[in-house]
């Protein structure tokens, strides 16, 4: 171990954090300061890869010191965490780029609604660190809209045959099982239904794996299933069960990407701010020019009012609200915090200038990283029905407040 004892935060805030909540938050923060943003340019040199030592010390120390599998029951080895205690670890993941975080131990939500045997099999395991699931439901021809998918699942005398084609499944080139979402053919009707299928099973292959914008340790590949015999026992959270599992996931998916989006302009605003005041041209700072300070403001803006928003819907979820109210407004702080957090990157590279422009500055990372978050879990578009939608059947109140 090399992260320093936790102390408490350096600032107080208006939010009546718990003192635990706030000593999770500093372990976070270190863990951040002193692991991952010391070996961003390492990866970003590497193109995206990293040493298999720091590798390991990644999911070591995030074990150690409890930040890892945050959500998942104790039960399972994760750490029980709240909402609002997840957003203070994923707000402090943000502030780092080249996703060095994705080496910490983890599962997807879906994992917890298995049944014992299937939980021993692949979540316990991938809290350990020594597993990863891959989450396969966008198509070619389904991108946002998952009742468009094609992928089959016909049933057989003791089991399922899978058929489909999956494209930009994140972990996909690393991952030991498929979280697969198929329309499993039953009664001569379709019925969505989550699979969890072994990567190792005959009559899978990796079809396309295309470079990305950004420079991450893990691919988003376009993975083929033919043919693919899978056991009753396969099926996760019931046949039909499908959709309910997948927008639980997608709500907490949209907060997550959220609460990184809060992170990461806070980090973009800190640095950028810390050159313009110590960057001179024509004998006065950057910041004493309104060309810089004012973007850095609106910047500042979008950052506290994102987080407030984040927050609120942490604290929703937390309180056991309605959970269709809850998966609006995550739409809701999804779209806001992407589409800000992307404008700060803007303003960033422009505050930096010329250095702004090279992949060593921060700013030029999130330039490219933050894109995607107004496109994966959702797009923008999608939020923005999502969030009309419930204006219409939830009311404006209800959905504002």
């Amino acid at each position: 171990m090399t992260i320093s004892p936790a102390a408490p935060a350096a600032t107080t805030t208006a939010t009546d954090f718990t003192p635990e909540q706030l000593d999770l938050q500093a372990r976070a923060r270190r863990f951040v300061d002193e692991v991952l943003i010391p070996n961003e340019e390492l990866a970003e040199r590497a193109g995206g890869h990293i040493p298999d030592e720091l590798h390991e010390r990644i999911k070591r120390e995030s074990i150690e010191l409890g930040l890892s599998g945050g959500l998942h029951s104790r039960e399972y080895g994760g750490q029980g965490w709240t909402k609002t205690e997840w957003f203070l670890v994923e707000e402090q993941l943000g502030r780092s780029t080249n996703a060095l975080s994705w080496h910490m131990p983890g599962a997807y939500n879906v994992l917890a609604s298995g049944t014992p045997e299937q939980i021993d099999r692949y979540l316990r395991p991938a809290l350990r660190g020594e597993l990863h699931d891959a989450y396969a439901v966008t198509e070619a021809d389904a991108g946002s809209d998952p009742s468009r998918i094609r992928t089959t699942a016909r049933k057989t005398g003791s089991g399922w045959v899978i058929d489909g084609e999956k494209w930009f499944v994140t972990y996909g080139d690393i991952a030991k099982v498929y979280i697969v979402m198929a329309k499993a053919l039953v009664d001569g009707g379709e019925q969505p239904t989550l699979f969890l299928v072994d990567a190792g099973l005959d009559g899978i292959e990796v079809v396309d794996d295309p470079p990305f914008t950004h420079t991450y340790p893990h691919g988003h590949p376009a993975i083929r299933f033919t043919g693919v015999e899978v056991e009753d026992d396969a099926v996760i959270g019931g046949v039909g069960g499908g959709d309910d599992l997948q927008r639980a996931w997608f709500t907490e998916e949209r907060l997550g990407i959220a609460a990184r989006g809060v992170g990461s302009m806070w980090r973009l605003i800190e640095e950028a701010t810390a050159w313009a005041i110590g960057r001179e041209q024509g004998g006065n700072r950057l910041i004493d020019y309104q060309g810089v300070s004012f973007p850095l403001a609106d910047s500042a803006a979008d950052a506290a009012a994102g987080r407030l928003l984040t927050l609120e819907v942490a604290r929703l979820a937390d309180a056991g609200a309605d959970p269709k109210v809850v998966h609006a407004k995550a739409s809701m702080a999804k779209l806001f915090v992407s589409e800000a957090a992307c404008r700060c990157a803007d303003r960033a590279v422009q505050v930096f200038g010329g250095r702004g422009y090279m992949r060593t500055n921060v700013a030029e990372r999130f330039n490219r990283e933050l894109r995607v978050d107004r496109i994966w879990e959702g797009t923008s578009e999608i939020q923005r029905l999502i969030v009309a939608r419930a204006l219409e059947r939830r009311g404006v109140e209800r959905t504002l407040h």
